[in-house]
């Protein structure tokens, strides 16, 4: 349904707390489809385990795989790590929550993660499914947060830049709220004071 000035009803009305929405979900869609494009040219003919990183990337990966071509063998699984807490910022320690339930072991595996910001989520990741020997190992990020990084890690693919702030919506949350937005937005700096 679109309301009159052209936008989805969904995106028309925000909530008290939104300051600023950052990518619309036009913007996110179009970001999904060229990562599924360079992916699908990237495993042509090969089959792909896509490891999506919970509870972040939920529906980045749900909306991924379905732009993927429908003859590709895709296979989707799923960890959960936990970094956040129910913080703002990065605690710095990565913690397995839940392993995958497939093995990785002589596949092509594709981390689909929905924000790398200081890189040590990732790069936990990368040493962990490394260590377990796939064919191949990339990564897919919806949202690329360079300004505080404090380890070099690998993004083979990357949907958006994200400004230099906490981003809530399609996926990423703020204390478990959020998650269900149809965009990426910016809070007001009061949300994170009460």
């Amino acid at each position: 349904m679109m309301e009159r000035d052209g936008r989805p009803a969904s995106e028309s009305v925000t909530l008290p707390e939104i300051a600023a929405i950052e990518f619309d979900a036009e913007a996110i869609a179009a970001a999904v489809r060229r990562l599924a494009d360079r992916i699908a040219r990237d495993y042509a003919g090969e089959p792909v385990l896509l490891i999506g990183v919970l509870k972040g990337a939920l529906f980045f990966i749900a909306d991924l795989a379905r732009a993927l071509p429908a003859e590709m063998d895709i296979v989707i699984d799923f960890l959960v790590v936990s970094s956040y807490g129910n913080a703002d910022r990065s605690s710095g320690e990565v913690r397995l929550l839940k392993d995958t339930s497939s093995s990785v072991e002589g596949r092509n595996v594709v981390i689909v993660e929905d924000i790398v910001d200081n890189g040590l989520t990732l790069a936990y990741l990368e040493r962990l499914l490394a260590s377990r020997n796939p064919a191949s190992l990339r990564t897919c990020v919806l949202l690329d947060k360079p300004y505080r990084r404090q380890v070099d890690v690998r993004t083979d693919y990357v949907g958006l830049v994200a400004p230099d702030t906490f981003i809530v919506g399609y996926g990423l949350d703020y204390q478990e709220k959020y998650r269900q937005l149809p965009y990426l937005a910016r809070l007001h700096e009061w949300v994170f004071e009460g």
